[in-house]
């Protein structure tokens, strides 16, 4: 199954907050033996919003949806899902439960309002302070803030997608080799793409400040044999060369 990211809201777009969802969610992957496969930018314009939906519950990919399911006029997450489907929106009973107990007496329609999904949707518990978000179609919307967002997410990894945790024999692995230019070891890159073809290298140079060390990021993803083997010949073939490297964590 590929993975992919939706981050929602002008705010995002603005400048006026910087998105951390997705790091934290290729993290929250990694752990698992996941990885995502692609990552999408919305802001709050519905029928923008709406035409971007459609298209990523067209691909069948596993979606986790950050933002825009609050009550305010500028959340329209929910109601631009339920277009995208072609579905009624409606009160979601396990979250009216959800929004009862969190505020009693002190609940209002507004409120409720949260716990409007798509028909068909199922609620994603939410232990900061028990407003559900919820799932449709394998896409899963969870609010902006990162405090809720990302237990919401590994809830929904654990509890429906365990059975795909490390199915896939695909790992990382990367040095940084100190003083390089990548021009230097373009001939042992070649040697390894050719010696490994069904492992993939990546290179990532950095641009040292002042009074910065020049550094490299050289590795191997694919398999786990294949990039084991690889990368006793990479770092073989960087020492051979001349350069300090260390393993990257």
């Amino acid at each position: 199954m590929n993975f992919g990211a939706l981050i929602i809201g002008d705010e995002i777009l603005s400048g006026r907050r910087s998105d951390k969802h997705l790091t934290r969610l290729i993290e929250l992957l990694g752990v698992r033996g996941l990885k995502l496969s692609w990552a999408r930018y919305a802001g709050d314009d519905g029928p923008r919003l709406v035409e971007t939906l459609r298209q990523t519950f067209a691909t069948g990919d596993i979606v986790f949806s950050f933002g825009g399911i609050g009550a305010t006029p500028d959340d329209r997450t929910r109601q631009s899902a339920a277009e995208a489907l072609g579905l009624e929106l409606a009160l979601h009973p396990e979250a009216e439960a959800e929004i009862r107990a969190r505020f009693g007496d002190e609940v209002t329609p507004e409120r409720l309002q949260m716990g409007v999904y798509p028909v068909g949707s199922e609620i994603i518990p939410n232990g900061y302070n028990r407003i559900p978000g919820f799932s449709i179609r394998q896409h899963h919307f969870v609010p902006g803030f990162p405090v809720m967002a990302w237990q919401m997410v590994e809830w929904v990894l654990d509890s429906r997608y365990a059975h795909l945790h490390h199915a896939e024999d695909y790992v990382e692995a990367a040095v940084t080799v100190w003083d390089a230019y990548e021009g230097q070891l373009i001939p042992l890159m070649r040697e390894l793409t050719e010696a490994f073809p069904e492992a993939t290298l990546f290179s990532l140079p950095t641009i040292a400040g002042d009074g910065e060390r020049r550094s490299l990021e050289l590795g191997m993803k694919g398999r786990a044999h294949d990039v084991e083997a690889a990368m006793l010949r990479l770092k073989a073939g960087v020492a051979a060369q001349g350069y300090v490297w260390e393993d990257k964590v």
